[in-house]
């Protein structure tokens, strides 16, 4: 598990497992609102946490003690060194475990993101690379998402929203955002929108209206919204 020095020896180890986990939490929330945004605000740190904003300062001081992020007041939040070692380790977990309980277990992907959250903060390190190991060491879960390495390095892969695609571009679905969304998530699978779909624009509809798709030679239509969650590699 990653190593985080708690600040209330005294306390309880259960209250010590509860803050562990709050911590990491944080660190994984804006390790991944940063990857569109930096610094981050407490606002969005707020609004991605669903809790008061008061709450967002009060954690962010106790992180800036420990020393896993930077904050200024009024500029946002980075993470330090230690801070985004620990988020990645974290994420790690998560989508390892994502793509495990598919792949062992049977549980398709909208059931996955729930049961992570939980286990992503209790099992080892040596549990983790059995895992990784007995799934081949992948570089990607179920939704697309890149899976750290060990030493912290991801594989990136230039992608684009398939709501930017123009009539007659051609691509492939590579990576949902938004993978928490298990209603979205058995919706985009009934289009057959999943990683490694290759799709066609055939129109576009205009003020942000649905685009009909060529999906593996089937025609489809997808909502604006929906289509901006999706990301594609194009030729």
């Amino acid at each position: 598990m990653p190593h985080i020095a708690m600040l209330d020896s005294g306390s309880s180890a259960q209250r010590d497992g509860l803050n562990h986990q709050a911590i990491e939490d944080y660190l994984k929330t804006i390790y991944t609102l940063a990857e569109t945004e930096s610094p981050v605000s407490t606002s969005r740190l707020a609004e991605a946490r669903q809790v008061k904003p008061s709450s967002v300062t009060n954690m962010i001081q106790r992180l800036d003690k420990l020393k896993l992020i930077h904050y200024e007041k009024h500029y946002g939040v980075t993470l330090t060194a230690h801070g985004r070692k620990i988020a990645l380790e974290v994420i790690r977990h998560h989508r390892l475990i994502e793509l495990y309980l598919i792949e062992a277990l049977g549980f398709s992907w909208d059931e996955v993101h729930e049961q992570a959250d939980i286990l992503e903060h209790v099992i080892s390190e040596k549990l983790e690379e059995r895992i990784a190991a007995a799934l081949g060491h992948p570089t990607v879960d179920p939704h697309g998402d890149p899976i750290p390495q060990r030493d912290g390095t991801i594989i990136t892969v230039d992608m684009q929203p398939l709501s930017s695609l123009q009539v007659g571009e051609e691509g492939e679905v590579a990576r949902i955002l938004n993978d928490e969304n298990s209603e979205m998530l058995r919706y985009l699978a009934q289009l057959g929108l999943v990683p490694g779909t290759t799709i066609k624009v055939l129109n576009v509809a205009p003020f942000d209206g649905p685009l009909t798709l060529l999906v593996d030679d089937v025609e489809k239509v997808v909502g604006y919204a929906v289509a901006t969650a999706v990301l594609v590699t194009t030729p």
